[in-house]
């Protein structure tokens, strides 16, 4: 157990220890004895201190969630509240000064209440509120209950390490669940753009004369009987667009604010194209590009497909992957270890974070305790594959390297470009998320795009949000660089949109709710509007 002193402890060390200076210098046997005795009594009350929390900790002092699941799923930008409790086996109450979460740093967790009494034998009930502005997997590792000991001046932390996995979705993903399932909501046309047409559907167009091919389920039999010739309904039939939605990850766009990075507004942007399309009843595709391509999700229709998209665009832009993470395999490692410690201390003693091979096969044995499946990541060996698995199924975060992707990300932008007229069904609208290529520095983009048939194609280019990730001082060194970085952008992208606009690509620009305040989880989800084109 770690012991940490508080304040009044200091305070009554430091007049202890300077009474024992004045009697020795004053020679006073007196005094010097008063600064022994406040010593001497401090030491003790940390002696009481710990023997207190050891029998509390014997005795049995747990916590334990209230929800049924061990995660829980919420759009980006809504509050959750979960349940938990304390409880305290021993006969006497313990007094604690604070509650805090062990989470990941991109949640923000509140406790009540944050400080009061466990009474002994009973159980204390707090609520844990939960918010996120960036999607992906994070966890809740366990609880930190400060308690302090008699006479008050020595507190110990009591770690309750019981995890919890918070799954964040794009902004749109409490729409997407919302849709009708069946009828006529699963009957769409496989390509083409919306528009009434001849052919099977459910709208009666008109009666005609039976011709050579018709099929006999065609025949109106009681008209053709009155008319004393055969007639046949032709129906109304509506096709629809079959987009595709391209979404430039490269790990640079991760750089500011969380809930501000240009990759922040974009997979939410991209959700909420997704979910307009996918109520006009088009068909829908994603490809996630970065240094590789991350997700590929081929075009398809309904709610269980909408849910794909958005677990691909919370999930394949996270930066976990050995070429898109800021940890090596050491430093995955050793945080693993540090997790596995509170989490297991069986499995964690005797193995150290060089040994990978053994702390991997450990990791695989604690992995029943994760809230989330493991990912399919990338490694730079197979124990690191494991090591990192165990990192996304428990929620731990993992920071984007500080080297761009932006070169080799192009050409999967240009890859991807030039496929995508070849697939069947025929794409007939693409939008892409990506900063607008400038000619001069991304010479590849701008030829793929040079290449494209626009009449069977048509590209839209989604402009990212890029001064949204600067600092917001305008004061000082930090101000001045960061508008001088966002002139540079600005006039980068200027650059970029007139070379669109001149290869024929019309340039977008989706506006989503930026997220600020975070709305209930009972709330209806934030609103989005639809693309429109500037």
């Amino acid at each position: 157990m770690q012991l940490y002193p508080t304040s009044n402890a200091v305070y009554v060390a430091a007049v202890g220890i300077a009474v024992v200076g004045v009697g020795l210098a004053s020679t006073e046997p007196a005094v010097l004895a008063w600064g022994g005795a406040i010593l001497v009594g401090l030491a003790i009350a940390r002696a009481v201190t710990l023997l207190g929390v050891a029998r509390v900790r014997q005795a049995g002092f747990e916590m334990l969630w209230r929800d049924t699941g061990r995660s829980r799923r919420i759009a980006r930008g809504q509050i959750l509240e979960l349940g938990a409790e304390v409880r305290n086996r021993d006969t006497r109450a313990a007094r604690y000064v604070a509650l805090r979460a062990i989470a990941s740093p991109d949640l923000t967790v509140e406790i009540t209440p944050s400080s009061g009494e466990v009474p002994g034998g009973g159980r204390l009930a707090v609520t844990v509120t939960v918010s996120a502005a960036r999607v992906g997997r994070h966890g809740i590792f366990g609880l930190s209950l400060e308690v302090r000991g008699s006479p008050g001046l020595f507190e110990i932390p009591l770690t309750f390490a019981n995890p919890f996995g918070i799954e964040v979705m794009p902004a749109a993903h409490g729409v997407a669940l919302r849709t009708a399932r069946g009828g006529r909501s699963r009957a769409r046309a496989e390509a083409g753009r919306p528009g009434p047409f001849s052919g099977d559907g459910y709208e009666l167009r008109e009666l005609r004369e039976h011709r050579a091919g018709d099929a006999l389920k065609r025949i109106a039999w009681k008209a053709s009987a009155r008319r004393g010739k055969l007639l046949v309904k032709d129906h109304e039939r509506e096709e629809r667009d079959v987009v595709w939605l391209v979404v430039d990850a490269s790990v640079e766009l991760w750089a500011g604010e969380p809930g501000r990075a240009p990759l922040d507004h974009a997979i939410d942007e991209a959700a909420a194209v997704a979910e307009a399309h996918r109520q006009r009843g088009d068909h829908v595709g994603l490809v996630v590009c970065g240094a590789r391509v991350l997700a590929r999700i081929a075009p398809s229709h309904g709610p269980a497909h909408a849910s794909h998209l958005m677990e691909a665009l919370a999930n394949a832009t996270s930066t976990l992957d050995v070429d898109r993470s800021g940890l090596d395999p050491g430093d995955v490692a050793l945080r693993v270890l540090e997790h596995l410690k509170p989490l297991d201390p069986v499995l964690s003693a005797n193995v150290s974070a060089e040994d990978r091979d053994e702390l991997a096969r450990r990791a695989l044995s604690a992995a029943s305790r994760a809230p989330f499946a493991p990912l399919a990541v990338h490694g730079a060996d197979g124990s690191d594959r494991v090591l990192r698995g165990y990192l996304s199924s428990f929620g731990i975060a993992s920071p984007a390297r500080l080297e761009p992707d932006r070169p080799r990300t192009d050409e999967m932008l240009a890859e991807t470009l030039a496929k995508l007229p070849l697939e069947r069904p025929r794409p007939s609208l693409v939008y892409v998320w990506s900063p607008a290529p400038d000619p001069a520095k991304r010479k590849v983009v701008a030829e793929a795009l040079a290449r494209h048939s626009r009449r069977r194609m048509e590209v839209r280019w989604v402009r990212p949000h890029l001064d949204d990730a600067l600092p917001r001082t305008q004061i000082g060194v930090e101000g001045a660089v960061s508008y001088a970085v966002s002139l540079r952008a600005q006039a980068s992208e200027k650059l970029g949109e007139r070379a669109l606009r001149r290869l024929g690509v019309t340039v977008d620009r989706v506006r989503t709710l930026v997220v600020q305040r975070p709305t209930s989880v009972e709330a209806e989800p934030a609103p989005v509007e639809t693309p429109h084109e500037s």
